[in-house]
């Protein structure tokens, strides 16, 4: 119980015309370069302003980030900005990193809304689910089930309806819904908000969802989609909210 063509397009106007002689190839080469350095390494940590260290991974489908001090990770999607940028956001449309044209970083938390300078720190580990046996599943669940029961100060079930190929990310989804718990736990209003929840349902799903109805937390999780499919921590706060 605890249970083509515009890739086509994009290669032509990236590649140096059939006639172009050794100055226009040796320029195409050094702007490639310097865009290549700009944008940062695939896999990297960084510091903030604030001293907030994160773990930045841009080697997947999908963007994710990890902060040092949370074991949450955040599947990030891009979006144009002006000036060549590139603006992350998370799965409720808020902004989280800014990556600008020439390589610099912005960070945007709660504290510092407008955002603060972000610098490159060293190395970073690939963020991936690793696959998980059905006892791993079950003291997951068990350990999130606790720290949400101890946030909440009563008993908190979480049950899972779980697959081979949903084991992994329904473990991870559980340690995510326990930390949403524990931040509305810290809310001045955060007593009465989780009144309203008895219960945590995990399910498969085609789309990363999460519901409150009757008492019961459900969140639905999408295993082809990775560490991006499942809600975040702010998306079933804000579902707890009545958002």
């Amino acid at each position: 119980m605890i249970c083509a063509s515009l890739v086509g397009v994009a290669a032509l106007a990236l590649a140096p015309a059939a006639g172009a002689g050794p100055v226009d190839r040796l320029r195409e080469g050094l702007f490639r370069s310097r865009g290549a350095e700009a944008s940062g390494p695939p896999i990297a940590r960084y510091v903030s302003e604030e001293g907030r260290v994160f773990i930045l991974d841009r080697t997947q489908p999908v963007t994710m980030m990890k902060f040092e001090d949370s074991p949450e990770v955040w599947a990030l999607a891009p979006n144009p900005a002006p000036r060549g940028d590139t603006i992350y956001k998370n799965d409720l449309g808020e902004p989280v990193l800014r990556v600008t044209r020439l390589g610099g970083f912005t960070l945007f938390t709660d504290e510092r809304p407008s955002g603060e300078a972000v610098s490159l720190a060293g190395g970073g580990v690939p963020l991936r689910l690793a696959p998980m046996s059905p006892q791993a599943l079950f003291e997951r669940l068990t350990q999130a089930s606790s720290r949400a029961s101890r946030a909440a100060r009563r008993s908190l079930m979480f049950d899972a309806e779980a697959t081979p190929a949903s084991s992994a990310l329904i473990a991870d989804a559980a340690m995510v819904t326990s930390v949403a718990i524990i931040r509305l736990s810290q809310r001045k209003d955060g007593r009465a908000l989780l009144s309203r929840v008895n219960k945590v349902q995990f399910q498969e799903g085609r789309k990363a969802q999460a519901t409150l109805k009757g008492g019961v937390l459900s969140i639905v999780v999408a295993p082809e989609q990775g560490l991006a499919g499942r809600p975040s921590s702010e998306r079933i706060i804000k579902v707890a909210r009545g958002k």
